[in-house]
């Protein structure tokens, strides 16, 4: 199984007393540097417009003034974020003035379906931004209105379910419902959120997995029927339960959690210059004009949740176990 390595306090402090040294053994080199003198670049694995792009936005918008120097995106889709990691990795220099801004559920899934070609343990997340939990959805005008028009349905056959990809936090919470149930059901993968919805409204599938703000945009075309993992939104998800209350289960939130991620060489070399980029994010956090940007960016308000180092690593590892839990059923359409 693939694990990855928590980058905690006490790394940090360890990498701070050996950087210390060397400060002192070179004063010249590494007291004069101001961070940062110019921008940071930061790799998008999605394309531009998306949901990622627009948290990014509204994010650093706020993030640059902080920090003071401005963040300058690139934009790398493909292979359902596997292109964007890959540049990152083999192009990017480790030296903290290069980040990666990633939706860590689907994309951390990746890594368990297939491995890159670098070491997932060369890179961590440093900063969340969101929390947005997967849901299950119908079309206004779908014949089953309960969760148990459903499952009663798929005990008699196998119904085809649409979903952005495969590998995704949202399949993961309706493959563990199947299992629970002893029910079946067929994952298709339709492309991005916005054709997700679509196969649900139009019926080209029974019905539909996805982040729950993209379903809570979707306003009256969708009725939600379960969350994978607590609803804090209530009418605007129908008020569905979520999967370990409906189920007496204890499984994992299934999240779409947008995160900003660095080299490891680049924090262990640089300890200075990454403390001041962690620094600066909970100061973000900490400035009420952020929520403002982050509505006006069509983003939950309750989605807003920002978590460090140890929590993405949790939501790391859960995810890596998961997807080598359900990794036949990840790999097939």
């Amino acid at each position: 199984m693939i694990r990855s390595t928590r980058m905690n306090r006490r790394t940090l402090l360890q990498t701070g007393v050996a950087a210390s040294g060397l400060v002192l053994a070179a004063p010249s080199v590494l007291r004069a540097q101001s961070f940062p003198e110019r921008n940071i670049d930061v790799y998008i694995p999605t394309r531009e417009g998306g949901g990622a792009d627009r948290n990014f936005r509204a994010f650093t918008a706020i993030w640059k003034e902080k920090l003071g120097t401005d963040f300058e995106p690139g934009f790398y889709p493909g292979a359902s974020g596997r292109v964007g990691y890959e540049v990152y990795m083999g192009r990017a220099e480790p030296d903290c003035y290069s980040l990666v801004f990633g939706n860590m559920g689907p994309e951390v899934l990746n890594w368990a379906v297939q491995r890159p070609e670098f070491d997932i343990n060369d890179y961590f997340y440093f900063g969340r931004v969101d929390t947005d939990p997967g849901c299950l959805f119908v079309g206004a005008e779908s014949p089953y209105q309960t969760l148990d028009d459903i499952l009663e349905e798929a005990r008699t056959r196998t119904m085809s379910v649409g979903t952005s990809r495969l590998a995704h936090p949202a399949s993961i919470g309706l493959l563990a419902l199947g299992e629970e149930t002893g029910t079946n059901f067929n994952l298709v993968p339709l492309s991005g959120g916005r054709n997700t919805v679509a196969g649900a409204v139009t019926g080209e599938v029974d019905f539909s997995v996805l982040t729950s703000g993209s379903v809570i945009a979707s306003g009256d075309s969708t009725r939600c029927l379960l969350v994978f993992g607590e609803n804090k939104v209530g009418e605007r998800l129908n008020n569905a339960p979520s999967i370990n209350d409906a189920f007496d289960m204890n499984l994992p939130e299934m999240l779409s959690s947008r995160a900003f991620g660095i080299h490891r060489q680049a924090a262990e070399d640089f300890p200075d210059r990454y403390q001041r980029l962690v620094d600066t994010f909970h100061e973000t956090f900490d400035d009420p004009r952020l929520m403002d940007e982050y509505v006006a960016a069509r983003g939950t308000p309750e989605y807003l949740n920002e978590g460090d180092v140890e929590d993405c690593a949790e939501f790391f590892d859960a995810m890596l176990e998961l997807g080598e839990r359900f990794r036949p059923m990840l790999t097939g359409g």
